[in-house]
């Protein structure tokens, strides 16, 4: 506490001291004994926001609509983008409370305070963001894919247990009821010995190619610097900005990591391997020996593994299909579920959407209080973006690639383990 603070704070005491002995009542706002429902300060999460978007606004509301946080700040690299999230803040508390940063290191120091972030960039700061907020002391909301490489997967779990902190990835399906049940069914032996899990992706291929540039606006405007992070510089273009970076290879891991962070996840545990990764990966190819958007696998249990982005039910996007030796069962973002006859009486209707982050917040919030690791903490994210990434390495190089989990590399590959990292542009590193 500075010593005006102090001296605020004890001049405060005195004066309510003083009215007290005088036998005049002294007033405490009932919000700051927690009446009314409303919670105390002293129990308040302080929340601030890194690199906000339309995903990330929508899981800024669903925490600020918690009583128990207080959003404070938000840090981005566009003027606009964090006027729009002060201007919602303010309103949403009715003043002008909410700071604004372009410099995330500025906003670390400065909001000494904050007991937790949401992280909401794009995919490629997400590593390097989440290890700074770990330093920095703060529990983490980190929106998906968590990591552009394996390395990094493994980084980010590294540094959130080294600095202890609550760590929740953005894969809010281990919350939603359909796929939770999903999962129970397989673990109770429902479907008999499972045999395969499917994950609903996207086509895995992303380009090299740059978009053409254009004048590079003020840096208070947009820090392009600051946005690449510790990506290779290219030249400048607005699409990049406004989303046109998924695709490309520096910024993106393709559509096995883009929904396969959902999707193999759910697979990772229902086949309760949240502690490993499968130890196969092949892509596939049609009658003409094209190959073609799915990658299959093996686990080291025997468990077949297929990332696809066809033969659906239409159940919903990031559905999972689990198959047994006795039955199977898909479920998907609608709520629905089908399955085989003998499983039929055991399904229900969820109405929550698998896109809600309701639920995933709530248990983030209530892990910060009591130290508890989540869901999707740090460990089973890791394993879960590792195995999209080695799909995506083996669809790459459009091959058989085999991987061991404890060491974390291809055995007998060179090529395959180069691609577990990428370099990072100075003076960025992890």
């Amino acid at each position: 506490m500075s010593n005006k603070s102090a001296t605020c704070g004890r001049r405060q005491f005195l004066k309510g001291t003083a009215l007290l002995a005088a036998g005049v009542p002294f007033y405490v706002p009932g919000k700051l004994l927690g009446k009314d429902g409303a919670v105390p300060p002293s129990e308040q999460i302080i929340l601030g926001a890194l690199g906000i978007g339309s995903r990330g606004g929508g899981v800024l509301q669903v925490f600020m609509r918690n009583p128990d946080v207080r959003f404070v700040a938000i840090c981005d690299t566009r003027k606009n983008r964090r006027e729009e999230l002060k201007a919602m803040a303010d309103k949403f508390y009715n003043n002008t409370d909410c700071v604004m940063y372009r410099d995330m290191h500025e906003f670390y120091a400065e909001q000494t305070k904050m007991d937790a972030v949401l992280i909401a960039t794009g995919d490629r700061w997400h590593t390097m963001a989440s290890i700074v907020a770990a330093k920095a002391g703060k529990d983490i909301y980190c929106e998906k894919p968590l990591s552009l490489t394996i390395q990094e997967s493994r980084a980010v779990e590294i540094a959130v247990n080294r600095y202890g902190r609550v760590f929740q990835a953005g894969t809010q399906r281990r919350n939603i009821g359909n796929f939770q049940l999903a999962a129970k069914l397989v673990h109770e032996g429902k479907l008999g010995k499972l045999t395969e899990v499917h994950a609903n992706t996207l086509s895995p291929g992303t380009t090299h190619d740059w978009l053409p540039a254009q004048p590079e606006p003020d840096r208070d405007v947009v820090d392009w610097e600051q946005w690449l992070g510790p990506c290779p510089w290219r030249p400048f273009n607005e699409a990049y900005i406004r989303g046109g970076w998924r695709g490309h290879y520096d910024f993106h891991g393709g559509g096995i990591l883009e929904w396969g962070t959902h999707t193999v996840d759910l697979c990772q545990w229902a086949n309760q391997s949240d502690e490993t990764v499968p130890i196969e990966y092949w892509p596939t190819h049609n009658d003409k020996g094209e190959k073609t958007a799915r990658v299959e696998g093996k686990y080291a249990n025997g468990v077949k593994i297929v990332m696809r982005n066809d033969g659906w039910r239409g159940l919903g996007t990031c559905s999972a299909y689990y198959e047994g030796t006795d039955g199977w069962i898909e479920t998907g973002d609608t709520g629905r579920m089908e399955a085989s006859p003998n499983l039929r009486s055991e399904l229900k209707f969820f109405g929550m959407p698998g896109t809600s982050p309701d639920n995933h917040v709530r248990e983030f919030l209530d892990c910060v209080k009591s130290r508890k690791k989540p869901a999707s903490n740090a460990d089973v994210a890791a394993n879960a973006h590792i195995a999209s990434h080695c799909a995506k390495i083996a669809w790459d190089l459009n091959r058989k690639v085999v991987f061991d989990p404890v060491k974390e590399e291809f055995l007998n590959d060179d090529e395959a383990n180069k691609l577990r990292s990428r370099g990072m542009r100075a003076p960025w590193r992890i």
